[in-house]
């Protein structure tokens, strides 16, 4: 099937009519209510539930291989390949799926900076999840949507499953990425950020060869006009730490280093929920309102009200509202070029500094590594010790192209910018997960807003033993003591032997990459 052919079944289908297209927030919620897919919460925000798939499904995902992609994406257990062939007979079965529905058609953009701006086209077959992408993408207004034209195509069908034996794939579950006929082909999930990941993932692909760098991070600006990366997985605090009352929020998830600065590829938030609290995350429990969509959420059934706590479907509870629902949002999310990078790890082992400072060449290597842990007890299969998780750039499941690629564009700004990189571990001090504690919210705040405003530069460092890594003998409003972690641990030789363990990982993961001598022996020595 021709992309020009795809062009005009998509254009059909989108026009048929059943289509209806860049409905508002307000018909959205309605229709969503109205069609069973989703309640009204007492905020006001739509709450839907995605069922047996609560999270991305990874392994499910395939790009499509042709003259286009063979010779540039990155082939492996990230990227796996799919013929076209069965690409082309698929998604004549989902377009024939949905042409007997009801549709929600959002005309939308990935990238806050026009000269960068892709036009995408999101097909639904749930109202609550064309309110899912026009609140997270970029929403274009007056003459640039009356002159829309969708770059990529991004079809989500629900309720299609796939027949392995017939259509190639793993599961009922698929998410294919053709970037000839430049369609992303979603179905048989209902998880809503299928979608929003796949265009970032596309964005991954396209926008190296323009020199842009994409990156899996969240970023804020202070009143000093300076702009602040933080990039860290699931869990390590990226959208707490970035939504900062004292700084102006630009993006939470996921951004461009342009050869002018840095620039939000959405329009929203993508938020976890649980344990949420007016305490400790202002920001995002105020933006939880009419227009926000919670997936997952567990509610009061006399009250309606949400109990982030109650996790009975899943860890993994989100809330999606667009930027401008955060008081001090940058729009549009445009910022100038960064001065300091942090990079979060939630170690569970307990080893890593509360706050490090990185060369350069110990930046490429802990950016190659993106580490975090698993907790003990959070996943089925998991035994009674920490599981380190290392994903290449912070975003392993989203790099079409391979990791050097994007780790020679970032030591590239870094150079040219003098920007300054972090190490900041929001996990456990004192001992490992199950016998030290976490990290407390203040001092990780306290240590990031010292670094952020050049406070912590002033200090005096030293070089800790077990990773080689620059910390500070002292920081404004945290106990020196916790600086160091190895004099919070009780028992020293427990620290030393955990510190060998982690340490031994690292060297392990690293083995795959092909790096500059300098870079790897930045990194720990096992």
């Amino acid at each position: 099937m021709a992309a020009t052919a795809v062009a005009q079944d998509l254009k059909r289908l989108t026009e048929g009519l059943h289509a209806h297209r860049n409905l508002s927030t307000a018909q959205l919620v309605e229709t969503s209510i109205a069609r069973g897919e989703g309640r009204l919460a007492a905020n006001g925000a739509l709450v839907a539930y995605t069922g047996a798939r609560t999270g991305r499904s990874p392994r499910d995902k395939f790009t499509v291989e042709d003259a286009e992609t063979r010779e540039r994406v990155h082939w492996g257990k990230v990227n796996q390949p799919f013929p076209a062939e069965k690409f082309d007979d698929l998604l004549h079965r989902v377009l024939r799926h949905m042409a007997e529905r009801d549709l929600y058609v959002m005309d939308l953009a990935a990238g806050a900076d026009p000269a960068w701006r892709l036009p995408i086209q999101v097909i639904c077959e749930y109202a609550w999840h064309a309110l899912f992408v026009k609140q997270l993408f970029i929403r274009p207004e007056g003459q640039e949507l009356a002159t829309h034209k969708p770059e990529f195509t991004v079809i989500a069908a629900p309720e299609f499953e796939a027949v392995p034996e017939r259509d190639g794939v793993r599961s009922g579950t698929f998410i294919l990425v053709d970037f000839t006929k430049k369609v992303v082909l979603i179905g048989g999930t209902k998880y809503a950020g299928e979608m929003k990941k796949s265009i970032f993932g596309v964005m991954n692909y396209l926008l190296p060869e323009r020199n842009v760098l994409p990156m899996h991070c969240s970023a804020n600006i202070g009143a000093d006009g300076a702009s602040a990366l933080f990039f860290g997985l699931s869990g390590t605090g990226k959208t707490t730490l970035s939504a900062d009352p004292d700084r102006r929020l630009i993006g939470d998830d996921e951004h461009g280093w342009s050869p002018e600065g840095v620039f939000n590829f959405e329009g929203g938030c993508y938020a976890k929920c649980v344990d949420l609290s007016p305490e400790k995350e202002p920001q995002i429990y105020n933006a939880i309102r009419f227009g926000c969509v919670l997936e997952n959420v567990v509610l009061d059934a006399r009250s309606s009200e949400p109990d982030y706590s109650d996790i009975r479907y899943t860890e993994n509870t989100r809330a999606a509202y667009p930027i401008d629902f955060i008081a001090n949002a940058v729009i549009p999310g445009i910022g100038g070029h960064p001065r300091n990078l942090l990079f979060l790890a939630a170690d569970a082992f307990g080893v890593l500094p509360p706050i490090a400072r990185l060369t350069p060449d110990q930046a490429m290597y802990h950016f190659l590594s993106g580490y975090t842990a698993k907790l003990a007890g959070t996943e089925a299969g998991l035994g009674s010790e920490p599981v380190p998780e290392f994903s290449t750039c912070f975003a392993s499941p989203f790099l079409p192209l391979a990791p050097g690629v994007y780790a020679e564009m970032l030591g590239r700004r870094l150079r040219e910018h003098n920007a300054q990189c972090w190490l900041v571990n929001t996990g456990w001090s004192g001992g490992a997960f199950g016998v030290g504690k976490r990290m407390s919210l203040k001092h990780t705040r306290a240590m990031v807003h010292a670094a952020l405003d050049g406070r912590l530069a002033q200090a005096e460092f030293t070089t800790e033993s077990a990773f080689g890594l620059s910390i500070p003998t002292a920081c404004p409003e945290v106990p020196s003591e916790l600086l160091n972690p190895r004099n919070v641990w009780a028992d020293k030789a427990a620290y030393d032997a955990q510190a060998r363990l982690l340490a031994s990982k690292f060297v392990e993961n690293f083995k795959k990459f092909n790096v500059p001598e300098a870079v790897r022996q930045a990194g720990p020595r096992s």
